[in-house]
């Protein structure tokens, strides 16, 4: 029966093509939860229900999932993108408003970037440190390596942190503390 259903494509109203939800997740490659929350946050039309209850979406549900995909890829929220297509739809024109927002993602990733770079370099210089320390340490003793993400070392270690690790680690706790508060929200 499945079969059959696959083969003969259902008509919507107006004689066009429609496609099932598993059809348009294929499609696209979501799965049909996605496309059920796409449609509550209204960034996808609620599909038409055929007489005996199944869903059907237009065949243009392909290119809306892609369009909501690829929005999602360069920052945008789920709910700014419903602002904006509900914007479009209505026949506002929200051009400027998206360019913006595409602008300050990309500002905010430039920062990331930056944050990032930084990082890598931190986790190099951590990772010399490291082995400076396991080179002096005895077989079967501890190097006590984590010691020096905290900045600290123990009575018993040989080798106590060296200022610019210190420096760093204040460096890393006082950037992780500007960032508790200024986190940025989790886009959908």
């Amino acid at each position: 029966m499945s079969r059959t259903r696959a083969n003969v494509a259902p008509l919507s109203g107006d004689g066009h093509k429609t496609l099932s939800p598993s059809e348009v997740a294929r499609l696209t490659g979501v799965s049909t939860d996605t496309l059920r929350h796409y449609e509550r946050k209204r960034v996808l039309p609620r599909p038409t229900r055929s007489p005996n209850g199944y869903r059907h979406y237009p065949a243009d549900a392909v290119t809306r999932v892609r369009l909501v995909q690829r929005a999602l890829r360069v920052g945008f929220s789920l709910d700014e993108l419903a602002r904006v297509l509900s914007e479009r739809e209505r026949g506002d024109v929200p051009c400027r408003s998206v360019r913006a927002l595409v602008a300050e993602r990309l500002a905010d990733l430039e920062v990331r970037l930056r944050d990032l770079a930084t990082l890598r370099g931190e986790m190099r210089q951590l990772l010399r440190e490291w082995d400076d320390r396991l080179a002096a340490t005895p077989v079967g003793k501890q190097a006590r390596l984590l010691d020096l993400l905290a900045g600290q070392h123990s009575a018993e270690s040989k080798h106590p942190p060296s200022p610019q690790s210190l420096a760093e680690s204040t460096f890393r706790a006082r950037r992780r503390r500007g960032r508790s508060k200024d986190a940025p929200d989790q886009r959908g």
